[in-house]
């Protein structure tokens, strides 16, 4: 925020103009006091207006009675929109309306060019959104301009936690562009526009430098920026310089910047600069704070600094500074807070007031220095990798108020030492291993406003009589945990309580009633528990109440509008997977808007048949989920028509809805970031959001998947420009993929599977493509391959399966290094086994079935290369091609990834590169980042094998899914033994070739095997005894073999029918038909041979009855 002050009021003298105190006071009716610190109560007709509240005249106006000064920062006033009666005050000169909530409204688009006298401009914070008007760059006089938003601040500087989810602007500079915006300020001395998105590229700094020559504060957090920063040389009286938080500012930090010796400030943490930090920056005399953090590639060394230095703050950590001495700093009286990765010597640094500490290795205790540094107030320790107890010592930090703990594998109880901290108001503990339950000594803690204990694997109840003790908690949460039992009421009533985070436990029971006569929640988070019974009213009587979320729990009984929807605060609701249902009474049609401040509503699965009416009358909303309900018929337009400058994600997945009621092809969104309509029964065209006017930095997922849809529109690719995301799969879409597909360059995700596309796959999508994931299975897709692909290939999954692809693999897909899927199943390829596919070091998956293919399995014993081949394949599919010769046993010593040992279950297969980057649609729990919301899909891969006698496709891949499909070639000789060292493989199909001799005794070996087809070969010999071994083998099929001799009769194969074992004819013993007696069929022909020739002799006979005495094996007699 900014920190100039407004001029004093004007004196007794004044005497206010009528129409300045009329505009007041048309502006005074647009606000509404409800949670306001003022009420404006000054603010009468017939009275001056110069000594109202917050307004200034100027005496010297040679008008007279003019006002000047108009400061309402802070509060907390609220309106939609911002009166143009304000535009009237002309005169202004000082204008500051921070700190309020003007609804998430646009900000107006004219009206500042007519408050031309102003030098002071303050809306950060104040909820506004759109395009910063080109009015204001008209403005010549400014002096300071803050247009920010929250990101960075602290939430507890609030006075509760509506403040706090109002105090975003959405604001960019996209049209005008910042050069054209701040071509005409050239007085400015102060610029504020943190968390303002800037689409100029490179080009803002140095439109900046040439704009404003006299700039002494820039702050810039936050804003997309891009490029390096040398273009900031000519801008020397630069004091203060805060550029955190934008993660495309790069190159090296320049030298000119130690020429500039007013400069106190310097934020530059979140960047990417590289090389090494200029050491003359840490001799600069008026320097207060240095923090370069989260530049991991950015060097330096931190020389001895100067005498009178005025550094107070310093922050290196996370970056790749070394040789940090203690000499370093015995200069620095001033220094308070110190930020770096580690070094026993900071004990020596007395007078720290705060400390920092990030991937601290050099023990794996907490260093018992820290105890001696008696006058820290703040401590943090980051990813120190600490383990076993937090020490006792950390009770001697009696001036502690902060202590913040994230990351490290702790274990044990909290001290009871840390009862000695009474001045403790800050007390977070964040994954930081296994603690035991919650100590009682936290409840000595009587100064205690934050309580932070998430995913410290805290388990027991939650400990009423200690935090009952504890009255000025403003904040606790204990999510993530393994907290069980009833939630204590008194959470509910205590007084200060302003957030509450249960979210992510084992909590069970009934949620009692309570008083709320003296309640100020704002945020409940109760989602992801065993809570069950109805939902108290009591928490719908919450007049204070911002965010509430149940879901996930075992909530019952029925929602009515009349319940949550009068909550005049509430801005995010969900109640999804839960036993609920949620009504919309037929005659509910209410005279004021329900819930005005509503922007995100999650009703997944609440047994609902239509959307609710009241939304209608909602002008806000940014997030909707009404996935997974029961809403038959029309998606109505009012949806885009009321919210088309706000929605950002709408999901109407798994309802039953069978049209859209348009009145265009396209839809008229702009900020649609996420947009989900599938599993329905839509038809006809595919609606694309209208992008023209789309915000400049968000990425776009579009799944319109598992409908009706027949076709596209003919440009669809236009609509893409912003599509990271976009799956269409299983519909019924005909005609081809446009070549101006390859101009959408932010795509990475593209899924037509399952329709009926056909013509030629554009090249670009294989060779020169920027896509992730391409999967266009099952579809009519004609021609071959494209032979180029990039050296910058960054393909992870190709799934052409089910097309009429002929010709061969492009040997140049060994560019994509980082491909882990290749499906190119069911169609007419004609090549031979990819073995050079195996130098990939991430490939998992493939699938080649049902092509023509034909050759050996050529072991490639040159290849230098050889100890890494498939090293992580985890299904291979081979299956239906021309196949031929001798498997080499070294190649099953190569699938490492079917060797290794898993649980039972284990993670999908998806990709973490785009589940990352979307992660932003799926974080609810975020205070200081409430904008993010639900609704990105993660994309998972799919494959179709033949599992358990069936052809299966699984949707989702397991990481522990492991599969060998052999079938339909022909191979022959021996079925390698070295198949057995395969433990974690479940699927192994060699059916249908001519593999000859015994079935390995070591499949045995392979425990996890559930499905093992070795039908149709020249097998020969018994079953090994050692299959008996196989406790998961749920389906095996040795029919059309020469096997012989008893089944085996223990464990799994009891359970298997006569098919299993059909066209052996030397097989008996359940479950076929034919008994089996102790003779072996080896001999039969002897005894048959002894009737012929009896007249040889006694002593032949006798010679057979003894060697008949050792044989212990069974026969059939035929």
């Amino acid at each position: 925020a900014s920190a100039s002050h407004a001029p004093g009021n004007a004196t007794a003298s004044s005497l206010c103009h009528p129409d300045q105190a009329a505009a007041l006071l048309q502006l005074k009716e647009s606000f509404i006091f409800d949670y306001s610190t003022t009420t404006l109560s000054s603010w009468q007709p017939g009275t001056d207006c110069c000594h109202w509240e917050g307004v200034g005249c100027d005496e010297g106006d040679p008008g007279g009675g003019h006002v000047t000064v108009l400061d309402l920062g802070g509060c907390g006033l609220y309106s939609y929109g911002c009166h143009a009666a304000l535009f009237n005050l002309t005169s202004l000169r000082y204008l500051d309306l921070s700190m309020n909530d003007f609804g998430r409204s646009r900000i107006p688009a004219a009206g500042f060019e007519r408050l031309s006298k102003l030098t002071h401009l303050n809306l950060s914070c104040s909820g506004l959104y759109g395009q910063v008007p080109i009015a204001i760059g008209k403005l010549t006089s400014l002096i300071s301009l803050d247009l920010s938003s929250l990101h960075g601040v602290d939430p507890l500087q609030f006075n509760n936690m509506y403040d706090v989810l109002n105090a975003y602007n959405y604001l960019e500079l996209r049209e005008p562009k910042f050069e054209t915006l701040f071509a005409n300020l050239t007085n400015l001395r102060e610029l504020y526009l943190d968390g303002v998105d800037i689409s100029s590229g490179e080009a803002w700094c140095g439109n900046l430098g040439k704009a404003a020559p006299r700039l002494q504060v820039l702050s810039m957090v936050n804003c997309n920026l891009h490029g390096p920063i040398h273009c900031l040389s000519s801008l020397r009286s630069l004091t203060v310089i805060n550029l955190k938080l934008n993660y495309w500012i790069s190159g090296v930090v320049p030298e000119f910047l130690s020429d500039f010796h007013n400069l106190s400030v310097l934020q530059l943490s979140d960047n990417d600069f590289t090389g090494w930090f200029p050491q003359k920056i840490f001799q600069l005399k008026n320097i207060r704070l240095i923090d370069v953090s989260n530049n991991f590639e950015l060097s330096g060394h931190v020389q001895k600094f100067p005498n009178g230095t005025s550094l107070e703050i310093l922050n290196l950590q996370y970056t790749s500074f070394s040789g940090i001495k203690l000499s370093s700093f015995s200069n620095i009286l001033s220094l308070r807070e110190l930020g770096i990765d580690g070094g026993p010597w900071i004990s020596s640094l007395k007078n720290l007031t705060s400390l920092q500490l990030a991937d601290y290795y050099s023990s794996s205790i907490m260093p018992p220095f820290i105890g001696n540094l008696t006058n820290l107030t703040s401590l943090e320790f980051t990813s120190c990798g600490f383990t076993g107890q937090i020490p006792p010592s950390i009770g001697n930090l009696s001036k502690l108020t902060s202590l913040r703990i994230s990351g490290g594998g702790f274990s044990g109880a909290i001290p009871s030492s840390i009862g000695n901290l009474k001045k403790l108001r800050i007390l977070e503990m964040s994954y930081i291993g296994s603690l035991s339950p919650i100590t009682r000594d936290i409840g000595q803690l009587s100064k205690l406003t934050v309580l932070v204990l998430r995913g410290c694997g805290i388990s027991g109840t939650i400990p009423s009589t200690t935090l009952v003790n504890l009255t000025q908690l403003i904040y606790v949460d204990l999510a993530h945990n393994s907290l069980r039992g009833d939630i204590p009421t008194s959470l509910f009533t205590s007084p200060a309580m302003l957030l509450l985070d249960l979210s992510s436990n084992q909590l069970s029971g009934a949620v009692e009633e309570f008083d709320t006569l003296n309640s100020h929640l704002s945020v409940v988070y109760l989602r992801e528990n065993q809570i069950s019974g109805q939902i108290p009213s009591s928490l719908f009587q919450l007049k204070s109440l911002v965010a509430l979320d149940l879901s996930s729990n075992n909530l019952t009984g029925l929602v009515q509008p009349s319940s949550p929807w009068k909550l005049r605060k509430l801005g995010y609701l969900g109640l999804s997977n839960n036993r609920l249902s949620v009504l919309d009474e037929e005659d509910s049609k209410p005279t004021v808007p329900l819930l005005p401040k509503l922007f995100r509503l999650e009703l997944v699965s609440c047994n609902m048949t239509r959307i609710p009416r009241f939304l209608m009358q909602v002008n806000h909303i940014q997030a909707l989920d009404l996935s997974s309900n029961k809403i038959p018929g029309t998606i109505p337009k009012w949806i885009w028509e009321t919210w088309d400058d706000s929605l950002m994600v709408l999901n109407l997945s798994h309802n039953i809805f069978t049209y859209m009621q348009l009145t265009s092809d396209d839809l008229p969104n702009s900020r649609l970031e996420s947009l989900d309509l599938s599993f329905n029964r839509l038809e006809g065209q595919i609606p694309m959001p209208n992008l023209l006017t789309a915000y400049s930095s968000f990425s776009q997922v579009l799944d319109y998947s598992n409908n009706r849809f027949s076709s596209v529109m003919s440009n669809f690719t236009a609509y893409l420009s912003k599509t990271v995301y976009l799956k269409m799969s299983r519909n019924n879409i005909n005609g081809h993929i446009p070549h101006s597909i390859c101009d959408s360059s932010n795509l990475q995700i593209l899924d037509l599977s399952y329709n009926n596309f056909s013509g030629v796959i554009p090249s670009c999508l294989i060779e020169d493509s920027h896509l992730g994931i391409l999967n266009l299975r099952e579809n009519n897709f004609q021609g071959t391959l494209p032979h180029n692909v990039s050296e910058h290939c960054k393909l992870q999954t190709i799934n052409l399966h089910g097309n009429k692809i002929h010709g061969q693999l492009p040997r140049s897909l060994s560019n994509c290094a980082d491909l882990e899927v290749l499906d190119v199943g069911n169609n007419q390829m004609v090549d031979t086994f990819p073995s050079w596919l195996g130098r990939l070091s991430h490939f998992s998956v493939l699938v080649v079935r049902s092509n023509q293919f034909y050759g050996s399995l050529a072991y490639p014993s040159r290849d230098k290369k050889l100890g890494e081949y498939f090293s992580e394949l985890q299904i291979i599919d081979i299956s239906s091609n021309n196949f031929s010769g001798t498997l080499d046993p070294r190649w099953f010593e190569k699938f490492t990834s079917m060797m290794a040992k898993f649980e039972d279950t284990g993670d999908i297969l998806d990709h973490p590169t785009f589940t990352s980057m979307m992660a932003k649609f799926d974080d609810i729990g975020d205070i200081q980042d409430h904008a993010t919301i639900v609704g990105s899909p993660y994309y998972q891969d799919t494959v179709a094998i033949t599992y358990k006698g069936q052809y299966v496709t699984f949707e989702k891949v397991l990481t522990t899914l492991t599969a060998i499909d052999f079938s339909n070639n022909l191979f022959d000789g021996d079925i390698p033994e070295s198949t057995g060292r395969l433990v974690s493989l479940h699927i192994l199909n060699m059916s249908h070739n001519a593999f000859k001799g015994r079935i390995p005794a070591q499949i045995g070996e392979m425990s996890q095997l559930e499905s093992l087809d070795l039908s149709w070969n020249q097998l020969s010999g018994e079953i090994p005894q050692e299959l008996t071994n196989l406790t998961f083998l749920g389906t095996l099929n040795l029919c059309q073999n020469k096997l012989y001799g008893r089944i085996p009769q223990s464990h799994q194969f009891v359970t298997f029918e006569n098919t299993s074992y059909e066209g052996n004819a030397g097989l008996c013993g359940p479950p076929l038909s034919r008994p089996c007696v102790n003779i072996s069929q080896d001999h039969v022909d002897i005894i048959l041979f002894l009737f012929v020739g009896v007249g040889f002799g006694v002593g032949f006979t006798a010679g057979l009855l003894m060697k008949w005495g050792k044989i212990s094996k069974w026969f059939r007699i035929v």
